[in-house]
This record gives structure tokens, C-alpha cells and sequence, in this order.
């Protein structure tokens, strides 16, 4: 049955968070925080060009209905990509990120708010020695029922592969889960307008699933969606918290070698923003939002974010209560900023 987007929504609105004339070349993958006090912190790399040694992490606040002037957080002469916030039960902020010149090499950096985004503690090393990256890769962590704190993350030296890492101490230590491969049944082909694409060239070698997201859809039953160079978003599953996965497998769901993000409503509704592409390094548009009802399943695009050509790619999906909140990179010049507000939902909905 097909969704009436018409009851789904209440209201949708989307805002430009850099404006017309950014303070940078260029800015990818964005990530953001809704803070305690209502305010939004969104955050970001940018520069002169992605992998350039002056990349740094950038982050704006959105308060009083509002985006501020952005700022540089994190730059120490080095290529930062990737920035992820994870919103504390205590109201400190947790911002991960990537630094290095190799991305099969980068390490993940962290650095800590206790006020709220305006201040930040010294960055510090995720993992001590971590040489390929712990921690969150590009999207956000989850809470699990049990406490546990589980990051969607991944590997690009040799074939592409993803894994959880997991904290039970609130970010003080942390475990590697098994490593999730998907095969390779493709020729690898890449798209002829990958050449378009103004990422970092030592992506365009790599082939196999990176870059998961993660919900939890029973406890310690958690699930993730992949990026894959074969034309097909992948899919993984855990029974016990993340610690052990099986090998992951096709969905019916189209990417094109792109980011992806997904957030679960409390009712049990997945929320995906993807560019629905079956090519590796296909186009990056359009832009679609797409809803499951039955734990990933099955899938229906609801509503189009961006259609006109560009590069709309890397969304960032987050729930609150019954608003949704996506951020994405527009054609490398901008952040942009959606909230849908959801329908309430009767007690006959099915979930």
C-alpha cells in the first residue's frame, strides 16, 4: 500500500545553514546534535579540497530559529574528514573525528563539550595506536537498550569492510566487533561520471560495503545498512549487541557508492535518506527520503529531497519525539537543513 505523504507529514521546512557566500571552497559530511536546550550544533569538514592539508572540522549553531556564523573546531595542518557528534545522557557532546592523509590509514580523534558546543576539550586520540580508524566512520553512534554505546564503523585497506565498536564504560574503552564482508559478484565497474566527483582519488579503488548505520530494533537485535561499490545498499545482522555479525547481504535498495543514514522513530518506523542510484560512483541525485515499516525489509521512497542535477550526498538523520531532522552536502557549497514533523500515529498503526 502506498504511503499518503499528505498524512505522514505535519509540516516540512528546509533552511541553508553556510548561506551564499561560505567562508571555504568546499565542505562534505555533515553530522548533527540536537542539545539539550533545543539549540542545534551541526558540524562538518571543509577546505579547499577534500584530503587537502587544510581541511579542518567546522562546526554552527542554530539558535532562536537561526544559523550562527560558522567556526573552525578542530586543525592542526593535516586532512580531518568525517566530523560525528553523539549527544551524552549527561549533556556532554562527544565530537569524533578522522584525521590523516590516507584514509586506509586515518586515526579517529576525539574531543569533548560540557557546554553545550561553545567550548572543546584537547583532541585526543579514540584508540590509542588505532591505524585505520575506531570508533564512528561517518555516521552517528546509538545507545543501545543494555547502555551500550555501538559505533557504525569501517576499513578501506584491502577489501572494504564494516564492523561495530562498542564502549560499555561510556566511551573509556572500546572493543572491535567481527568484521562484515559482503561479496563481491560485480565487475566493479565504475560509472562514467565518477570522474565528476570531487572526492579524494584513493576512494576510487576500493571495493566492498564501508560506512554502516546502525538501529536497534529489539534488545541486543541490532542491524546496519552499508555503502557498497556493487550497485545495491547491504545489510548486516547481530544478536547479541553488536559483537558478532553475519556476512553481509544484498537489499533491494539501489546505491551508488555513497553515504547513507537512517534514524528509528520511537514507534518502530526506519527513516532513510539515500540517493536511490544503482551505479558505483553513479550520480549523486536525487536526494530521497524513504520509510520502512517492518524493521528494513521492505521500503518506500516518501519524499524528494532534491531532484535538479548536483551532488546532494552524505545525509545525516536524526529522531526527536515526532520531528525528524536531515542535514546533507549541497554541491560541496553548502549544508542544508530539513525538519519534517510526523503525524501522530493511532494505536492501530501498524509498526
Amino acid at each position: 500500500m502506498k504511503t499518503d505523504t499528505a498524512r505522514l507529514f505535519r509540516q516540512i521546512e528546509k533552511e541553508s545553514i553556510l548561506g551564499e557566500q561560505p567562508p571555504f571552497e568546499s565542505c562534505h559530511a555533515s553530522s548533527l546534535a540536537i542539545l539539550p536546550n533545543g539549540d542545534f550544533f551541526c558540524v562538518w569538514f571543509a577546505g579547499s579540497r577534500e584530503g587537502a592539508d587544510d581541511v579542518a572540522i567546522w562546526g554552527a549553531r542554530r539558535s532562536g530559529g537561526s544559523w550562527q556564523k560558522p567556526q573552525i573546531l578542530q586543525q592542526n595542518g593535516l586532512p580531518h574528514w568525517n566530523p560525528v557528534l553523539f549527544v551524552q545522557k549527561d549533556g556532554s557532546v562527544w565530537l569524533f573525528f578522522k584525521i590523516g592523509r590516507e584514509i586506509s590509514s586515518w586515526q579517529t580523534w576525539v574531543s569533548i563539550s560540557q557546554d553545550g558546543c561553545r567550548t572543546w576539550s584537547p583532541a585526543r586520540e579514540l584508540v590509542l595506536g588505532d591505524v585505520g580508524g575506531r570508533g564512528p566512520v561517518r555516521n552517528k553512534l546509538i545507545l543501545l537498550s543494555s547502555g551500550r554505546w555501538l559505533a557504525p564503523a569501517s576499513l578501506e585497506n584491502g577489501q572494504w569492510r564494516s564492523f561495530a565498536d562498542r564502549s560499555d564504560d561510556e566511551g573509556k574503552t572500546w572493543s572491535k566487533s567481527s568484521e562484515v564482508f559482503i561479496p563481491l559478484a560485480g565487475t566493479g565497474t565504475k560509472s562514467k561520471t565518477y570522474q565528476e566527483i570531487p572526492v579524494s582519488e584513493q576512494s576510487f579503488t576500493g571495493r566492498g560495503a564501508i560506512q554502516p548505520t546502525l538501529w536497534e530494533s529489539a534488545p541486543g537485535k541490532v542491524h546496519m545498512l552499508m555503502r557498497t561499490s556493487e550497485g545495491f545498499i547491504a545489510r548486516s545482522d547481530s544478536q547479541d549487541g553488536g559483537e558478532t555479525w553475519c556476512e553481509g547481504y544484498a537489499t533491494s535498495l539501489p546505491n551508488n557508492n555513497s553515504g547513507i543514514d537512517l534514524a528509528r522513530t520511537a514507534d518502530g518506523r526506519l527513516f532513510l535518506v539515500y540517493n536511490p542510484v544503482g551505479e558505483s560512483w553513479g550520480p549523486r541525485f536525487p536526494l530521497r527520503l524513504a520509510l520502512s515499516e517492518d524493521n528494513g525489509q521492505t521500503w518506500e521512497d516518501v519524499y524528494t529531497l532534491e531532484e535538479a542535477e548536483g551532488e546532494y550526498s552524505y545525509p545525516s538523520v536524526n529522531c526527536s519525539g515526532n520531528s525528524l531532522f536531515v542535514t546533507y552536502t549541497n554541491c560541496r557549497k553548502d549544508v542544508s537543513f530539513w525538519r519534517f514533523e510526523l503525524e501522530e500515529r493511532g494505536k492501530e498503526a501498524r509498526l
